[in-house]
């Protein structure tokens, strides 16, 4: 068969579409990993020239660069566009997110390094660099690489004045000193300001954390009731007593090692436990002042206390210990991510799955029961005169059941959002369960996520584009605009707000310029063209086909009972799929505000699969309900009520606060709502997106069902 001289005018634009878009995704993806710039530039060279042998419109220019058969097998299809989309995004997550962390060797005589992460207080939720405090800070700070994730944790990794050598024990070594020649070191003088600090951050219960072989270094204590070790992520600052802030200046890592071969010496660090002790000066004695050395420090010492009205001379020192281990490289993780109470989220997911089907089991029968009645009941055909049965309850509204609702921008671009954040969420979580984010790689979990909801804009533009087809609009451009920039303009104006706070307070957890740049870049410059190119592919395709036709003067809608009013409904709705989740929301909160470590995505997974059957049984349930009222105005209703969980999660959070935490300041205060009504409102979205696509198949289904005069 011959060549076609040239391609159709719908073909060639679909064939632009496609091309600039993977001249977009190689340079994202090159961005991502960190691929070299000729490398792309040849990827992106060859699609240039796709786009000018389609702007000339020639199949023979084709065949001169061998690649016509290519062309061809596209189909210039939606699937295929996807298929590229996701093995792409696939390709750049590989190297994104799966840590890809390998074991270092050392060997006597090796320097180890030791890192400084942050300072971190469960009062004041502020992180503060290392050497914001004079802890022997150099003339030049030396930062590491960080990711984004990482930034916005508020993890300044900084390195160390720490010389600890692999298999060598230290009684005493001194950090660093303020004058060399000087035969009695000191450390630091502090000023009455800078004790002021200090003072301020032992009592608002500051944590110091360092990393060893990017592995934390930890306090072990023993629990109270059964004398079982547990390790609580880096050292405290100091301490009170009889209100006098006493600085912790002396350290002691134990350092434990896990030897690979014997014969070569080849040793894994293991584990890092520390112990900080306050040493005043006095109590001090200098074996070598020239090589920083010092006698092992007494017992019955005598603290140093911080002056904060004058000087105070300090003097950091460490010692160092080191312990053989039987514990491999790939279990020293567990003595951080060890969970005492798995045997509560069992319960929890047990209960939770019980409830869920119980009651799914019984709406189910009393639901397909009473619409087969229904059902059979309209569809006879063989009542004639008096005995034809009068239309009432959900088949009554059916030439308005499917009446596009008000305000379907904002409807469409909710439900856009909410497919984002689903694929967000069921994506990230999933690969969190396989084990793919892990710990050693801070703020992989939140780059993945931002990643997963930024290029997951393309499905959510097309279902919202979809929609919004089928609710005959004519402006999807402007919707795919709202969708770009509602919910990540609420997100991004909430923090930026918030960062002013943070900024006042010269915290690390205030986001850098470049980080918000880049935030913002992949914002508008990734998000937004994939939302546009969502809408653009959802709104060519055929729109949803509703089983009924709409009438064109819409129905009064009578009086409703009480029990379906807006807010009671909500309420009632929510608490099933609270009951699922608040046993997972209380160690989530604990990880975010009380800065422990969670891993446990397994069960987290698994309720979040109950939160989405729950979700979606309750919104069939109540939608049913509304239109055998002859309530036809479902549209938002079901939004609305299915994100009831919101309210929920709301009440609780206040609780946890009132309960759990110990904030007494204005902006930790305003920072932790802040950030709660951010979580809220992605909540809300998230499951009132679940329950409009689950209320939306069932009325599909039941109106599909009856025959319609």
């Amino acid at each position: 068969m011959p060549l076609p001289r040239s391609f159709p005018p719908s073909a060639t634009g679909e064939l632009k579409v496609c091309s600039l878009i993977l001249i977009f995704l190689h340079i994202a993806h090159c961005l991502i990993v960190g691929r070299h710039l000729p490398e792309w530039i040849a990827n992106t060279c060859f699609h240039v020239d796709v786009l000018e042998i389609i702007e000339e419109k020639s199949a023979e220019a084709y065949l001169e660069l061998g690649i016509f058969d290519r062309i061809i097998a596209m189909e210039i299809r939606r699937r295929w566009l996807s298929g590229v989309l996701c093995i792409l995004f696939i390709a750049s997550l590989s190297e994104a997110i799966v840590p890809g962390v390998a074991p270092v060797e050392f060997h006597d005589g090796d320097l180890v390094e030791v890192k400084a992460v942050k300072m971190t207080s469960e009062i004041t939720q502020l992180p503060y660099e290392y050497y914001s405090l004079p802890i022997c800070r150099p003339k030049e700070i030396e930062y590491k690489t960080e990711n984004f994730g990482e930034l916005l944790r508020g993890d300044r990794v900084v390195s160390t004045p720490f010389k600890i050598i692999m298999g060598k024990d230290e009684p005493c070594n001194i950090l660093c000193k303020s004058d060399e020649k000087s035969d009695q070191p000191i450390s630091a003088v502090l000023t009455a300001e800078e004790g002021k600090t200090i003072g301020e951050r032992i009592r608002e219960a500051y944590f110091v954390h360092l990393l060893v072989d990017n592995l934390p270094c930890a306090t072990k204590f023993a629990m109270l009731d059964n004398g079982e070790p547990q390790y609580e992520p880096g050292y405290r600052l100091g301490y009170v007593r009889d209100n006098k802030a006493y600085l912790n200046n002396h350290l002691k890592l134990i350092l434990k090692y896990h030897e690979v071969d014997d014969s070569l010496k080849n040793r894994r660090i293991v584990g890092c436990e520390i112990e900080a002790v306050s040493v005043s000066l006095a109590d001090y004695s200098i074996s070598n002042a020239a090589e920083g050395k010092c006698n092992a420090i007494p017992d019955g010492k005598k603290p140093l206390e911080v002056n904060e009205a004058g000087e105070t001379k300090v003097l950091f020192t460490y010692a160092v210990h080191w312990e053989a281990s039987d514990v491999r490289w790939a279990y020293r993780w567990d003595v951080y991510l060890k969970h005492r109470d798995v045997q509560i989220h069992w319960f929890s997911i047990v209960n939770s799955l019980i409830v869920v089907l119980f009651l799914a089991g019984i709406l189910s029968m009393i639901i397909v029961r009473t619409l087969r009645r229904d059902i059979a009941q309209y569809n006879r055909d063989d009542l004639e005169g008096d005995e034809a049965i009068e239309e009432t309850g959900w088949k009554l509204v059916h030439g308005d059941v499917f009446r596009a609702p008000p305000y379907t921008k904002f409807f469409c671009s909710l439900v856009a959002t909410g497919v984002q954040l689903m694929c967000m969420a069921f994506v990230t979580i999933f690969v969190a369960m396989l084990g793919m984010l892990s710990p050693a790689s801070r703020g992989s979990l939140m780059q993945a996520g931002i990643l997963l909801y930024v290029f997951s804009g393309s499905i959510g533009g097309y279902h919202g584009g979809r929609l919004y087809k089928t609710f005959k609009g004519v402006e999807w451009k402007r919707t795919a605009l709202i969708t770009s920039v509602l919910y990540p303009g609420i997100v991004f104006g909430t923090c930026f707000f918030l960062n002013f706070f943070i900024w006042g307070k010269q915290s690390s957890g205030a986001v850098p310029f470049t980080t918000m740049l880049a935030l913002l870049c992949l914002w508008f410059g990734v998000s937004l063209p994939l939302i546009f190119v969502g809408y653009y592919f959802g709104y060519r395709k055929q729109p949803y086909e509703n089983p009924v036709r709409t009438n064109q003067i819409p129905r009064q809608v009578p009086d409703q009972v009480w029990y379906l009013s807006p807010t009671i409904s909500t309420l009632m709705a929510g608490i099933l799929p609270f009951g699922a989740l608040f046993v997972e929301l209380f160690f989530l909160m604990n990880a975010i505000w009380l800065k422990q470590y969670y891993y446990l995505f397994g069960f987290l997974f698994l309720v979040f699969i109950i939160l989405i059957i729950s979700v979606s049984i309750i919104s069939i349930v109540m939608v049913y309900f509304q239109l055998c009222g002859e309530n036809y105005r479902w549209w938002w209703r079901s939004l609305l009520v299915s994100g009831g969980v919101a309210l929920y999660v709301l009440a609780y959070s206040v609780f946890y606060f009132v309960t759990k935490l110990e904030i007494t300041g204005f902006i930790p205060t305003l920072l932790y709502f802040g950030y709660t009504l951010l979580m809220v409102i992605t909540v809300w979205i998230l499951t009132g997106t679940i329950g409009f696509y689950a209320a939306y198949f069932f009325i599909s289904r039941i109106y599909g069902a009856v025959k319609i005069d």
